[in-house]
């Protein structure tokens, strides 16, 4: 049997770990799976405040993902509730309060908050147990809220979660809700950066850099699965990757607004300008500090190449201070294959995809089965078909990422 001391010494470590993610998201992801496994709990929901509202963001559920086929992801809806006292979880954001609650459909009617169990009703799963605490900062802000579910006892029963769960779960938010804080920044620095590009270009919103991202992240996440990468290189790979993607078009702040911005087709000369992009996107990370660094230049520079050969802008000299020399060489040595980086190689169909599926100046959104249809039918030219593959794989939860990241209108 476990001892305290060992559990201790679990989120002691896991705090480490946490503190390393930069990605938001990714965070997330791994703050629910570690709360869980830390009180043994078979489920869990982690929502984000969006001030008055909290979102929920992801869920997870180890007896309903037993019955999927190996790889695929539990899907469910998204929504918003109002952070108030009739909802458990806006409850504990509205007073910073832990809930532990040993049996949800045995709530006092006094209480001043209740269980909905239309998802219990929907998903032929019951909730019983629930610990719900606030992510909370050391200055009292509320950022988010942690619910788990149904800890599991020895015989695989429910048992109720008792007050050494509470105080370990106390700790693990805590120190979660620190590294939230400090994630929510980096995404914040991200997105500011990206704004200079959509101050120039419209098309590269918030909502567009993230699906990228979150589609690039779905993908690579199965080919890690399905080439046997380790789980910790995984997760390291995609905490930089879902960073990276969203800077793909981060050089489109160089480029002329009279180009970005024209509603017809470019001539030969400005289509050339506009393909600078990608190496003036890539300068910005030449002068390596981090692997972020390098995977950022790595995927600005390439994610416009293809599979045949026939993309751009092929090996390019970044050293080369003279743009108009390095205009020139724009197409003259092309990567082909997997020449083009796997990171790249992602992006380019994540991008492509998000494109067609958007409504842009000079053209209507397509319909997913015609996005579907020209992806597959570019499939070994323009396309990694092993890429191709793999988002035919995850197409559910790329249609998941849309409904999460709609645009603004």
């Amino acid at each position: 049997m476990e001892t305290a001391e060992s559990r201790l010494r679990k989120i002691i470590q896991i705090d480490a770990q946490i503190n390393k993610i930069q990605d938001l998201d990714i965070l997330l992801e791994r703050v629910l799976l570690e709360a869980r496994t830390a009180v043994g709990a078979d489920a869990g929901t982690i929502y984000v405040r969006n001030e008055n509202k909290l979102d929920f963001k992801y869920t997870q559920n180890e007896t309903q993902q037993r019955n999927l086929p190996a790889g695929q992801k539990l899907m469910y809806s998204l929504f918003s509730m109002d952070i108030d006292k009739n909802s458990i979880s806006g409850y504990v954001a509205y007073t910073g309060e832990i809930l532990n609650i040993p049996d949800m459909y045995a709530i006092p009617k006094s209480s001043p908050y209740s269980f909905d169990p239309s998802y219990d009703n929907l998903s032929k799963y019951k909730t019983v147990s629930t610990l719900t605490f606030p992510l909370q900062t050391n200055t009292g802000d509320i950022l988010g809220v942690l619910q788990i579910i149904n800890p599991q006892a020895g015989d695989n029963s429910i048992r109720k979660f008792d007050q050494t769960d509470e105080l370990f779960a106390g700790h693990f938010a805590a120190n979660a809700a620190i590294a939230l804080q400090r994630a929510q920044m980096t995404r914040a620095l991200l997105l500011r950066m990206n704004s200079m590009a959509q101050m120039r270009d419209p098309t590269e919103t918030g909502a567009h850099v993230n699906r990228v991202a979150s589609y690039a992240v779905e993908i690579y996440e199965r080919w890690a699965i399905n080439n046997g990468i380790e789980e910790h290189e995984r997760e390291q790979r995609r905490d930089i990757l879902r960073m990276v993607a969203m800077l793909h078009d981060v050089g489109k702040v160089a480029i002329s607004d009279m180009i970005l911005k024209k509603p017809g087709p470019f001539t030969p000369d400005e289509r050339v300008i506009m393909q600078t992009h990608t190496f003036l996107g890539a300068k910005l990370f030449v002068n390596k500090q981090s692997d972020f660094d390098d995977i950022a230049k790595e995927v600005a520079l390439t994610h416009h190449e293809w599979w045949d050969g026939s993309g751009y802008p092929g090996y390019i000299d970044l050293n080369e201070e003279d743009t108009a020399k390095i205009t020139k060489q724009i197409g003259k040595n092309p990567r082909k294959g997997e020449e083009i980086p796997l990171f790249g190689r992602i992006v380019a169909l994540a991008d492509v995809f998000d494109a067609l599926c958007s409504p842009r100046v000079y053209k209507d959104a397509w319909s997913h089965e015609d996005v579907l249809d020209e992806i597959k039918n570019n499939s070994g030219k323009q396309f990694d078909p092993e890429i191709v593959d793999i988002f035919f794989e995850v197409f559910p939860q790329v249609k998941q990422v849309r409904e999460r990241y709609p645009e603004d209108h």
